[in-house]
């Protein structure tokens, strides 16, 4: 009884198993060729505005529906190109990743055409604690003494105001000290940052930082929207406290002169003696 019990067990087993075989087969069968091709990727990690050369590339299969667009398929034609952006050991190679052909290596392959890169010296508070790396915006604060005359129209002496204001938005950070990878997340600390400026925008940085004490301030890489502040000032930052009127006393009304009445004396009389019997009175007159 437990022989056969074993032998319909296995019996089954063999069966599914087979049927499992016939029906991956069927898959396989049917399935749609996925076609191939042969496309260049990094052969290791290759940091932002180094130069190519051939053996830093090599030749993978690829799927052909998912090639990405501007992919090289020769390694050669790779050589002396310089990267914009840090890339990957198997990451695919595209022509949105170079530099144009002829670039020179370094910087100025990542510097965008018609703009220019302007270094600005920070310390561990101006430079937002060491977070102000490689691919972040920032906006620019100056701090500085201006003359203000609040009564131009009387002709009085003007007279200095201390202001804070934000004079360019959205910079993009080039390079930290003399480094320009962006795939570093961890704060560093430097004295000195790049940033990516137009001609016009790097006159007014180079004005603003002879001028007074540049300061940076950090923000959303995904956050275009403009900043209309009229900056900071000492009026604005600590506004003078409300003028509270006297109360009004009443006049004191002089006083009075007091009039002492004076008794008139009474007129002097002369009186005598008056004996009427037993009566004794006194006749004034």
């Amino acid at each position: 009884m437990k022989n056969k019990r074993a032998v319909i067990m296995m019996a089954l087993a063999v069966v599914l198993g087979l049927a499992a075989v016939a029906l991956a087969a069927r898959w396989l069968l049917n399935a749609p060729n996925t076609k191939s091709g042969r496309i260049v990727v990094a052969g290791a990690d290759i940091d932002i505005g180094q130069r190519l050369a051939p053996e830093m590339a090599k030749l993978v299969e690829w799927p052909t529906d998912s090639v990405p667009k501007g992919a090289f398929t020769d390694p050669q034609k790779l050589s002396g190109r310089v990267l914009r952006s840090s890339v990957l050991a198997g990451e695919p190679l595209s022509e949105s990743k170079l530099a144009p052909a002829g670039t020179l290596g370094g910087l100025s392959a990542l510097i965008t055409e018609g703009k220019r890169a302007i270094t600005v010296r920070v310390n561990d508070v101006i430079g937002v604690a060491g977070f102000a790396l490689p691919g972040n915006y920032v906006d620019i604060i100056v701090s500085t003494e201006t003359m203000f005359d609040p009564n131009a129209a009387n002709g009085a002496a003007a007279r200095e105001r201390s202001i804070s204001k934000i004079v360019l938005e959205r910079i993009l950070v080039l390079a930290v000290a003399q480094e320009v990878n962006r795939d570093e997340t961890k704060p560093k600390v430097v004295n000195a940052v790049t940033l990516e400026v137009t001609p016009e925008q790097a006159e007014k940085l180079d004005l603003a930082r002879s001028v007074g004490t540049l300061s940076l301030a950090l923000r959303n890489q995904i956050d275009p929207a403009a900043a209309a502040t009229l900056g900071a000032t000492k009026d604005s930052l600590l506004p003078a406290p409300p003028v509270v009127a006297a109360p009004v006393r009443p006049a004191l009304q002089p006083a009075r002169p007091r009039v002492q009445q004076v008794r008139a004396a009474a007129p002097r009389r002369d009186c005598i003696p008056v004996i009427n019997g037993l009566h004794a009175s006194q006749e004034c007159f």
